[in-house]
């Protein structure tokens, strides 16, 4: 699906002293990079030229390369002039191509003509911007997985496995007069079962890679006075909550942005969770309790001193989040320590303690710890909501086979596929692809 015009772009700007790229893709992308060269550019060779403006003078100096169709990123002709100078220089080169007759390219259109010619699909697509975004190296990792179809090959496997259970279901709607038992009933179950455990293990990958591409949601709760505000100020190094003996002080949410050894925290400091005692404040934890329903991590605070009557308040409240943890603050005035279950840590915001154990553990959940983000792979929430609905539809499918409604299990199983296959973007979705590339930067 070779476009009929041809774009131009700076795809790389130079720092100091670096390279910049202005890159073309389409059908003139030769005759106007031959044009600026002043001399042919014979494919996959590095061409020294001088890049002369419309007059004949040099614009700059450097290397112009040229990659035939389909052997390019985007599958059509493509030239890269690599030249050296100021973005001055760059802007003069666009310049220069738009005057030979190509076109200001949006933003992620390389990456969308890629995708639109097979060279991509979708997750792929989107994982070239998440490796442009990444911010430490196990995103990246993460992202170039995703680039090279670690997570699109587990889609792929998947919707195979589906796809041969719909077929033998829709084969055996043929015969509705006999058991389906008679015609490989229980190992069909049994596929079925299968796939919908790879799912599973598929979803969590994924949510782990989500994680590692958008950080860790993370909202601070508790009952009055146990020290959320305090926490906040001790994670952020900085004195962004206001600190009384008050209760009741935090009123709205209070958010800031961490970074904990490259992985970004969004941390939501919260109203106290009690019976309110006006109408501000009860507005104050109505919405602490909805940021509790979207979180990835509820840190449920307790006084240390008096750990029951604070998980008592909490209890009903913390479970709406993905995962908890419960934190007893104010360990530095207690005279003995009790053994603490496996999701609780003791900690004091106004000392210290056990701060590096939180980050230990925040990092664990981010899929950020210790050789956690071995073989992960970049994800987004789109993602998930695909593969959520997958899981229901293969849910279903299981419901409808227990009970022998084979047409409803195979349309369940439609389903399911077509779930899947919006994730490598193997669908009609022409609204879904221009939101995705629009979000990519421009000359890429």
């Amino acid at each position: 699906m070779t476009s009929v015009d041809t774009i131009v772009a700076i795809a790389t700007a130079p720092g100091p002293g670096g390279v910049g790229i202005v890159r073309l893709s389409g059908p003139r992308a030769q005759r106007i990079g031959e044009a600026i060269a002043g001399k042919p550019l014979a494919p996959r060779m590095a061409t020294h030229a001088r890049f002369l403006d419309a007059g004949g003078e040099a614009i700059d100096d450097g290397i112009a390369l040229r990659f035939r169709a389909p052997a390019s990123f985007t599958g059509e002709d493509v030239v890269e002039l690599q030249a050296h100078g100021s973005p001055v220089a760059l802007r003069a080169l666009v310049a220069r191509c738009i005057g030979l007759g190509a076109r200001q390219a949006a933003a992620g259109e390389f990456s969308q003509r890629a995708f639109l010619n097979g060279k991509l699909d979708l997750a792929q697509a989107e994982a070239v911007a998440d490796l442009i975004a990444a911010t430490d190296l196990r995103a990246a990792r993460a992202a170039r997985r995703s680039l090279e179809g670690d997570f699109s090959r587990r889609v792929e496997a998947l919707m195979e496995a589906v796809l041969a259970i719909r077929v033998h279901v829709e084969a055996a709607i043929d015969f509705a007069d006999e058991s389906l038992d008679t015609l490989g009933g229980a190992a069909l179950r049994e596929r079925l079962r299968e796939a919908s455990d790879q799912l599973a293990l598929l979803r969590r990958a994924a949510e782990r890679g989500r994680r590692l591409r958008d950080g860790l949601h993370v909202v601070l709760v508790g009952p009055p006075n146990a020290g959320k505000s305090s926490l906040l100020n001790a994670l952020a190094g900085s004195e962004r909550a206001i600190v009384t003996d008050i209760a009741g002080t935090t009123r709205d949410l209070l958010q800031e942005t961490l970074r904990i050894d490259g992985v970004e925290l969004t941390l939501v400091d919260t109203a106290g969770l009690r019976d309110a005692g006006d109408a501000i404040e009860a507005e104050g934890i109505r919405r602490a309790r909805a940021e509790l329903a979207r979180a990835d991590l509820a840190l449920a605070l307790v006084d240390a001193r008096d750990p029951a009557a604070g998980r008592n308040a909490l209890d009903g409240d913390v479970h709406a989040a993905g995962h908890w943890l419960w934190l007893h603050n104010k360990a530095d005035l207690l005279d003995g320590r009790p053994a603490l279950p496996a999701d609780a840590l003791y900690v004091s915001a106004r000392t210290g303690e056990g701060l590096e154990a939180l980050h230990a553990r925040l990092l664990a959940l981010a899929g950020a710890g210790a050789g956690a983000d071995e073989g992960a792979f970049s994800a987004r929430v789109r993602h998930l909501d695909a593969l959520a609905a997958a899981a229901d539809h293969l849910s279903r499918s299981a419901d409808e086979l227990a009970a022998e409604r084979l047409d409803l299990a195979a349309d369940a199983l439609a389903r399911a596929h077509a779930a899947l296959g919006e994730i490598g973007g193997k669908l009609d979705a022409d609204g879904l692809l221009g939101h995705i590339f629009g979000t990519f930067c421009i000359g890429k």
